[in-house]
């Protein structure tokens, strides 16, 4: 049990009482229906509020009976305003004898990447640049509004149409990057000036709803490569990954589909994600695309307040070819060339910095050592930044989910340094190699 005492303040009046607690009592509090977890030495009681948290329930629970300071520090943009949220429900502190990191963890690692995040801080690299997002979003613009001159002067015949699916498929994912900048709150000051842009871009721009990829997002960076955490490595039994779960398949003579031969039907996947999926240009993933079909998802989906287009004209026309079906029959046509072209876009791009890393269970290791061992960056330069979306950076943008994606290259020294420093391998490699990866 927690230790406390009470102490009398000048008024004869005993004060609220300081319960103290171990680690050992905290890291019974991980299920479902009870959930406590470390800020700063600080404990709290957030089973009741869980369900009420902005980032969704189940990424709070992956962090319930440990020390969640550098998860709290990394997804919030302004941490003191959420302590009014933390405050109620307070219910004591680490007991003076108990380190602050929870399961032997190295307290000296830990202690200098708070360093370097407070370093980051003071050298302002968490403060966007207004002219590079602008210029961002001016260069998708540029090219809906090439699209919509070529819809205008050279109609949808079938040649302009293949280009058209390439100037709509690079604006469409490069619109895919900019929601993730304002999905991460890493634009604008103010939470609610991102969340409301987020929206705006994600629901009108590409047609996904914004809590649906908050929520899968969000569990992604908490717990990256972690097997029923990670929503993201939860294949549904179409994929085995990592070195661990081949083996326990293996085991149980689990062998629902040809797994020796996984590499290959990787690139059946995509293709069938471009013609099976009606907005599958905004669900590219294959483990997306199979939680679309999973039935609890399907009785929350309500398609008619998911848009499926883009608010630009020349993608109306891209999209949507009308065919003519008798007299006064008309069916709009959406155009697989761009779902085909952005699915693989999205795939690759995202993949090659997840699945050749390390996918297990759950290790409890501290916050630099979980994310580095579970993404790699891709070599820099003006090409990669501008197609990966600045996601060749995937170790700096894990470490620090709120930081613009233009610093990212300027705290890569000092994150390089503190690996090197710890022995924590800090890995990368060509944009080619990592593509290999994926399938190698």
């Amino acid at each position: 049990m927690g230790k406390g005492g009470e102490k009398g303040g000048e008024s004869g009046e005993p004060e609220a009482q300081i319960r103290l607690y171990t680690w050992e009592e905290i890291q019974k509090h991980n299920l479902r229906t009870d959930k406590w977890l470390v800020i700063e030495r600080k404990v709290y009681n957030v089973t009741k509020w869980a369900n009420r948290h902005p980032g969704g329930q189940r990424v709070i629970s992956h962090c319930a009976g440990e020390d969640a300071t550098d998860a709290f520090q990394a997804f919030h943009i302004n941490p003191t305003l959420v302590q009014k949220f933390l405050k109620p429900l307070l219910i004591g502190e680490l007991d003076p004898g108990e380190p602050s990191q929870d399961r032997d963890k190295n307290s000296q690692l830990v202690e200098d990447f708070r360093t370097l995040r407070k370093t980051a801080e003071d050298m302002n690299l968490f403060r966007a640049n207004p002219l590079f997002f602008s210029l961002y979003l001016g260069h998708i613009i540029a090219m809906e509004v090439l699209a919509w001159l070529m819809v205008s002067y050279f109609g949808t015949g079938w040649i302009a149409t293949l280009f058209l699916a390439c100037i709509l498929t690079t604006s469409q994912a490069q619109a895919g990057w900019l929601q993730h900048d304002f999905g991460h709150l890493s634009v604008f000051k103010k939470s609610s000036w991102n969340h409301i842009i987020h929206k705006f871009v994600i629901g009108h721009l590409k047609g996904a709803s914004a809590n649906w990829w908050n929520h899968r997002h969000f569990q992604h960076h908490a717990k990256p490569n972690i097997f029923k955490k990670d929503p993201d490595v939860n294949m549904l039994h179409i994929f085995v990954l990592g070195d661990t779960q081949p083996v326990e398949y293996g085991k149980k003579k689990l062998k629902y589909l040809p797994y020796n031969h996984q590499h290959e039907y990787f690139f059946l996947s995509e293709i069938l994600l471009s013609f099976l999926v009606p907005c599958s240009h905004t669900l590219p993933d294959p483990n997306t695309f199979m939680h679309f079909f999973n039935l609890c998802t399907l009785s929350r989906l309500n398609p008619s307040r998911v848009p499926q287009t883009t608010l630009f004209p020349a993608s109306w026309e891209a999209q949507g070819r009308v065919e003519t079906y008798g007299k006064g029959t008309e069916r709009p046509k959406k155009s697989w060339e761009l779902q085909f072209l952005e699915s693989h876009w999205f795939v690759w791009v995202t993949q090659m910095n997840h699945i050749p890393m390390e996918i297990d269970c759950e290790k409890h290791r501290d916050w630099l050592s979980s994310q580095v061992a579970a993404t790699c960056n891709i070599e820099q330069s003006f090409f990669n930044d501008w197609f990966t979306g600045h996601l060749n950076f995937q170790i700096e943008h894990h470490l620090f989910p709120t930081m613009p994606r233009h610093n990212f290259w300027k705290v890569k020294p000092l994150v390089k340094s503190l690996c090197a420093k710890y022995g924590v391998q800090y890995e990368e490699k060509p944009l080619g190699k990592a593509f290999v990866d994926i399938v190698g």
